[in-house]
């Protein structure tokens, strides 16, 4: 053989060696592959939703609530994220999320998650990692419920309510927007709650307080607020955490998820500055129980828009929000007469519905690259975020109808002795007393 030949066939060789060397790798890379940074990120935003519940929202309901309920309050809070925690490892997980069985379901082959392994991937970010975060999700939405019938509901039924409504209310609605179900497909928009969260937990409160009943001299006594500085620690705590609720819903640590930490900061201040206007102009005083309430206002309808709006839009988001929130709590709650303890509905139902409205308007396809709304070319999207709503509402105020009445065969009540309602539920249930003082 010829000296240029064999240099020929060694150039071959060489080539062929490198491209066999390479290719397992291009392979790999073509592959989903965990992403530190990302993991990392949604760990933390996990912690962060995670202390909204037993700390941000226990504290801002508990000092809503009167002196004598305040513990009861706590203990609510506590054990609905308790339950929740468990409810979603063992099917409630798999009902949001699981393989799509009629975009209206998720399958049940993550039954106790089985099949989830420690080297199972959701995008970029270990699955267990995603399920421990969407787990704090399922935990603070029923935990909002509570707001709307606190000092009169059995704790015994508080504990089936809430195993029944993760199962039956709020899994179902969570596959329809995040597991690939039908709102999904029809393209709705919800970057972390407005639909799945708010206005489903601020629905269901409507419809548990009504079934429940008015507290004992409701609209005659004055029920003044245990501890507004326990409320404005806990709103405070709240948005705090919202920014892994929101910014965390990237599921990457991606400039997405710093632009939805931007916008969900300033709709929070906003709100809080329009609510705290509202109520100065109307009541002639501002008060700091109202400008903790237009934080929660303001984070409440950035929420299902964070992903998808720039800041400008979350300003006017946030503008309405504390404006709307106000409204609903201090004129629509009076005039239609129902007993929303501390304000459910108005805060998160109303606010929620208009943050998802928000959403078609001001998508901008700058954000995501994809998502445009009302203001960017595309009306339709209004009229799907309207769709979504509907259906969110409807379902939600049905199936937790059915719910409470089965938590009422099963408990025998929904409510406390007119005793114990009077007495106050610390003492009555817990033993205990939030304060060891009387008022």
């Amino acid at each position: 053989m010829k000296s240029g030949e064999k240099w020929r066939m060694k150039c071959k060789l060489i080539l062929l060696t490198a491209v066999l060397t390479v290719l397992p790798f291009s392979s790999a890379f073509a592959q989903d592959v965990m992403n530190s940074g990302d993991t990392a990120w949604i760990i933390v935003s996990s912690a962060l939703v995670m202390m909204m519940t037993p700390a941000g929202l226990a504290l801002f309901y508990g000092g809503m609530s009167r002196y004598k309920n305040l513990l009861n309050t706590l203990a609510m809070t506590f054990i609905a994220y308790c339950l929740s925690s468990i409810v979603w490892v063992l099917w409630g997980y798999t009902l949001a999320f699981g393989p799509d069985v009629g975009e209206f379901i998720g399958g049940l082959d993550y039954l106790f998650l089985d099949g989830i392994t420690v080297g199972s991937l959701t995008g970029t970010i270990p699955t267990t990692v995603f399920v421990v975060f969407q787990m704090t999700f399922a935990a603070i939405t029923v935990a909002l419920v509570l707001g709307s019938i606190v000092d009169r509901m059995k704790f015994s039924s508080w504990i089936v309510f809430v195993v029944l409504w993760l199962t039956f209310v709020y899994s179902p609605v969570c596959h329809w927007v995040w597991g690939g179900g039908w709102m999904h497909a029809m393209g709705a928009l919800d970057f972390a709650g407005g639909n799945v969260v708010h206005i489903n937990a601020g629905v269901a409160g409507l419809v548990l307080s009504a079934m429940v009943g008015k507290r004992i001299g409701y609209g005659k006594d004055a029920m003044f607020p245990s501890s507004i500085t326990l409320t404005a620690l806990g709103a405070a705590m709240l948005w705090f955490g919202w920014f892994g609720f929101n910014a965390g819903s990237a599921l990457a640590a991606d400039g997405v998820a710093a632009s939805a930490f931007l916008v969900t900061n300033t709709s929070a201040a906003m709100g809080a500055i329009a609510w705290m206007a509202a109520e100065w102009y109307v009541n002639k005083r501002p008060t700091v129980l109202g400008i903790a309430s237009g934080v929660v206002a303001g984070l409440v309808s950035i929420t299902p828009a964070a992903g998808f709006v720039d800041m400008k839009a979350a300003l006017v988001i946030g503008l309405v929000a504390g404006a709307f929130g106000f409204y609903s709590v201090a004129v629509l709650k009076r005039k239609l007469g129902y007993d929303d303890s501390l304000d459910a509905f108005g805060v998160h139902g109303m606010c929620g519905i208009w943050g998802a409205l928000a959403t078609g308007i001001f998508a901008n396809p700058a954000i995501t690259g994809g998502a445009a709304g009302l203001l960017y070319g595309n009306p339709r999207q209004i009229w799907i975020q309207f769709v979504s709503v509907i259906a969110t509402a409807l379902f939600s105020a049905l199936a937790t109808f059915i719910v409470v009445l089965v938590t009422r065969v099963v408990t025998g009540g929904l409510r406390v002795e007119e005793d114990d309602e009077v007495k106050g539920l610390d003492g009555a249930i817990h033993g205990e007393r939030g304060f060891e003082i009387e008022f």
